[in-house]
């Protein structure tokens, strides 16, 4: 089914009685030529375009719970490609323009909100770090701006312009940046991969891989055994789970990174705003809550939820930037298991065991991230090379020196 104005108008005459389930409910095939395990949004994505760009047919996703409960329903929906190194600009840059086109790739209203993001600058050195970011990313095809400190009080007056501690001197400011309904990207990739004829399979678990002769064959699950030509990895926070069934340890730790949203409030947030000397960003969504984030929690988990002390420490923050958030009610908090890699980077390569790729350590980036990780690793499934955007991204890049630190921050993922 098409979707369209005319579409709309014909079913609200009609009592709303045409439409159809989004995507099949089918039961698994005894084998695919692709198997995607993974149902999140870099899954859904890369089954989208093997079928859509690569021509590739019998593709299954195996999701081991619901389309849309893991973390690309649990996040705070920001995209942005204001990055600095060419390991990581190139490949953000590529994602946002598939994000500025994805409603008619995708025939669905993902959302897509271009309402700029805001990164604050405190100090004369952070001046100069974000007047260089801008810069690297100019080079490489996208947008950046320095704004000046009234250009910030001209598009955000009620920030906290004068705290003696973190005065604001000025922001770099990405305009193509903004925000996307999480939910909505599930679904309309959900629904363009199944119409691709992408079987979505959803409440079956991978339990286990069976490899023959250094090659996978295919993956035991919780509805049996599915036979595969090849098998691709996209789980995020389980990636280390997942693939210590292939016998592989990977350079990645999981925690917990929580997310807040207030009570509805008027129109106050212009677009996306973070905070130059703390980890606290915020934006507005359109039901008019406050979704705000800040740094993950400092153990290792695999649970949907955090500890108070993240929710002390992301509170402070926004009471340091913006004094009037502390007048809003906290409405509710949640978390997603992030996959933090080393380095802050990703991954997406093939393994050392042939027919089984990985594509995760996506650490804060995920999100924003989806498009292009879908185009890439379809990309690498599909021909066995890796993507222009994405060659970076190898396994092997810290045995070989070739890190992608963006941040600079070292090796342990609680300081990314």
């Amino acid at each position: 089914m098409k979707y369209s104005a005319a579409r709309i108008l014909w079913e609200g005459l009609t009592g709303h009685k045409g439409w159809k389930p989004v995507w099949r409910d089918p039961a698994p095939r005894p084998h695919y030529d692709i198997v995607i395990i993974g149902g999140g949004g870099h899954g859904l994505a890369t089954a989208h375009y093997l079928a859509k760009v690569y021509g590739q047919r019998k593709i299954a996703v195996l999701e081991k719970g619901w389309i849309g409960g893991g973390n690309v329903g649990r996040n705070t929906t920001i995209i942005r490609s204001n990055y600095l190194l060419d390991g990581n600009e190139p490949f953000y840059e590529f994602s946002l323009k598939l994000w500025e086109g994805l409603e008619q790739d995708l025939n669905y209203n993902a959302m897509v909100s271009q309402r700029g993001i805001m990164n604050l600058i405190h100090s004369d050195a952070q001046r100069d770090a974000f007047r260089r970011r801008g810069n690297a990313m100019i080079l490489n095809g996208a947008d950046a701006e320095l704004l000046t400190t009234e250009q910030v009080r001209n598009e955000a007056p009620f920030l906290n312009f004068e705290n003696a501690r973190f005065p604001i001197k000025g922001a770099l400011m990405q305009r193509r940046g903004g925000t996307v309904r999480h939910d909505a990207v599930a679904w309309g990739f959900a629904r363009s991969a199944d119409s691709h004829g992408v079987d979505i399979i959803q409440n079956c678990e991978v339990t286990g891989f069976k490899i023959e002769n250094g090659r996978v064959k295919g993956v035991e699950t919780s509805r049996g055994f599915i036979g595969a030509g090849k098998v691709g990895v996209a789980v995020a926070g389980n990636s280390s789970k997942v693939m210590a069934m292939a016998g592989m340890r990977l350079p990645i730790e999981s925690h917990v990174l929580q997310a807040f949203v207030s009570e509805g409030l008027k129109p106050i947030i212009p677009g996306v705003i973070t905070f130059g000397a703390g980890h606290f960003y915020v934006s507005q969504s359109d039901k008019g809550g406050l979704v705000f984030g800040g740094d993950i929690d400092g153990y290792n988990s695999y649970a949907q939820r955090g500890n108070s002390p993240v929710v002390e420490d992301v509170a402070e923050g926004g009471m340091a930037l913006m004094p009037i958030i502390g007048r809003a009610r906290l409405l509710r908090m949640w978390g997603g298991i992030m996959d933090m890699s080393m380095d802050g980077s990703p991954f997406i390569d093939r393994t050392h065991i042939e027919g089984l790729y990985f594509n995760g350590g996506w650490s804060y980036g995920g999100f924003k991230a989806t498009p292009a990780s879908g185009h890439a690793f379809a990309h690498l499934l599909a021909t066995d090379t890796p993507h222009d955007t994405a060659k970076a991204y190898r396994l092997d890049r810290f045995q070989s020196g070739a890190m992608i630190d963006e941040k600079g921050a070292g090796a342990q993922p609680n300081l990314h």
